[in-house]
């Protein structure tokens, strides 16, 4: 999220080319899913400029973005996470997973069975759904994100994981303040180091080199 329209159109896109760059930069595909969430952050951040030009509401970009948010992003990330992960690395990241299903679960259901809506809040937008047990709902939610990266073995996702977990305390902050919306600069950071990650190499194991007999 964004402080106007504009600053989230010209967000998304520098995003996604972001998104782009990583995904060229993967060399397997269990590492397409984490190169590609930036791609997921950019079209977000687009989404969030067509509920800024329609005002807030209860429209279909107000939907989207609720979409992408709530139920998409704490299963997409441990899974990314999961997939691009050694094989003896995998059983610990079941637990991020478990909590990313059963929160994407949970969120998906009240976004069909209630509206969602948005509020132009000054240089912010305030999106609103009715959650129930919001404050378990959010611990899950930052288990499945954040948690996931921190038991990455990469030390660049670990520190993904640090500095996501920061800067959401201090994008929440001024979002509730309602002084300007600066998610959109977390996501940057977040898929720059990302497309680090896959340019330095991946997190996975390499490959063996195939010798020849001597």
């Amino acid at each position: 999220m964004c402080w106007s329209a504009t600053a989230d159109l010209w967000a998304g896109l520098g995003i996604g080319a972001v998104g782009v760059a990583s995904l060229a930069s993967v060399r397997r595909p269990g590492d397409a899913p984490l190169a590609a969430l930036p791609l997921l952050l950019g079209a977000h951040q687009v989404v969030e400029a067509a509920v800024w030009h329609a005002g807030g509401g209860a429209g279909p970009a107000t939907l989207a973005w609720a979409v992408i948010a709530l139920p998409l992003l704490p299963l997409w990330l441990p899974v990314g996470v999961l997939t691009a992960a050694r094989p003896a690395d995998r059983p610990r990241l079941l637990v991020p997973l478990a909590a990313g299903l059963a929160t994407a679960g949970v969120l998906a259901y009240r976004l069909v069975t209630r509206p969602v809506t948005a509020e132009v809040r000054g240089r912010t937008l305030g999106y609103v759904v009715d959650l129930p047990y919001a404050p378990l709902l959010l611990a899950a939610y930052l288990l499945a994100t954040v948690g996931a990266l921190l038991l990455a073995r990469d030390r660049l996702l670990r520190l993904l994981g640090l500095l996501t977990g920061a800067g959401a305390v201090v994008c929440a902050l001024l979002w509730t303040t309602e002084f300007v919306s600066t998610w959109c600069a977390l996501a940057a950071v977040a898929s720059l180091l990302l497309l680090l990650v896959w340019v330095r190499g991946r997190t996975g194991p390499d490959p063996r080199p195939i010798r020849g007999s001597p």
